[in-house]
C-alpha cells in the first residue's frame, strides 16, 4: 500500500510529518528520522482501525 507523506519544517527545529490518508501527524530532527515515526505511527494506526 502506497501512502502519502507531508513534510514541512517546524518552526523550533526539525520536521513535521503528516500522512493525510490516516491524518498521523509526528515529528522529528532529520526529515529521515520524521519519516520513520511516520511510519511507526501510521503503521499503529492502521493496525487499530484497519477494517
Amino acid at each position: 500500500m502506497k501512502l502519502n507523506a507531508i513534510l514541512t519544517p517546524a518552526v523550533e527545529g526539525g520536521f513535521v510529518a503528516l500522512n493525510p490518508e490516516t491524518g498521523t501527524t509526528t515529528q522529528g530532527e532529520t526529515v529521515e528520522e520524521a519519516l520513520a515515526n511516520l511510519c511507526e505511527a501510521t503503521d499503529l494506526y492502521l493496525e487499530e482501525f484497519a477494517a
